[in-house]
């Protein structure tokens, strides 16, 4: 499976390029299967190529607030149509196909409809939000949908690797009266799924992981602190470690 992703890299970054070049400037956004790049590219560890370079792009702006969107969006990459008569058992033959792939709808869109996705959007909106209980609860129950075709097999468990922890807001000062250190915080966590649905959970200062930078201090006396940042990582296919933050 290892060198198939890899023999498959090369030759997909090169008929990206050919099909975004041949298209025009309105219908590349829509035909464009960024998704599908990201799932790829993130496999083999963001090799160099023109492809994998805006995909790992969109990848980090849709952690770049606001909102904070699932970095990869699989069920926005359409892998389970097969140009065989015998579709393929081979999931990383799956990937590579769903590049070639237009079944003529569309791009999926990244949120459920705007009646469902409004008290969810607002609870994102502003920090003061993360306050508010019934807002925040609609927020962290927001789950996406799946891959269309079964990944639950090892060969995808780098996208269950990933991980965004949304560091909201982090605060710690001392109180001017009585000498006592204030802290607040609030961190939520966007994990995946065995089929690549995408939910939202609460979490903590202390889970954060150790590349985090920000809030070395807290914790430690009282110095003062505002911090607000979004923080993603991951691990390729053969479970290389990276991670992006993004602070606001």
């Amino acid at each position: 499976m290892h060198q198939l992703f890899k023999k498959l890299l090369p030759s997909v970054a090169v008929a990206l390029t050919v099909t975004i070049s041949s298209l025009p400037m309105p219908a590349r956004a829509q035909t464009y299967p960024i998704d599908c790049a990201i799932l790829l590219c993130l496999s083999g560890g963001w090799p160099a190529s023109v492809p994998c370079t805006r995909a790992r792009a969109e990848f980090i702006r849709r952690i770049t607030p606001w909102p904070v969107e699932p970095p990869l969006q699989i069920w926005r990459c359409p892998m389970g149509a097969s140009y065989e008569t015998s579709p393929s058992s081979n999931n990383a033959v799956r990937i590579f196909e769903a590049f070639f792939q237009n079944n003529g709808t569309g791009p999926r869109q990244s949120y459920p409809h705007r009646d469902a996705v409004a008290p969810i959007e607002a609870a994102w909106q502003t920090p003061e939000a993360a306050d508010d209980p019934v807002l925040a609860d609609w927020a962290l129950r927001l789950i996406q949908d799946r891959a269309d075709i079964d990944i639950s097999g090892p060969e995808f468990n780098f996208v269950r690797s990933i991980r965004v922890f949304d560091v909201r807001y982090a605060r710690q000062r001392e109180s001017g009266r009585d000498g006592d250190c204030n802290r607040s915080a609030t961190v939520v966590l966007g994990t995946y799924g065995i089929q690549g649905d995408f939910a939202w959970q609460r979490s903590s200062i202390a889970a954060l992981p150790a590349d985090h930078v920000g809030l070395e201090r807290w914790g430690q006396n009282c110095p003062g602190i505002y911090h607000r940042s979004v923080f993603v990582d991951w691990r390729d296919y053969e479970g290389n470690y990276g991670f992006e933050q993004v602070n606001y």
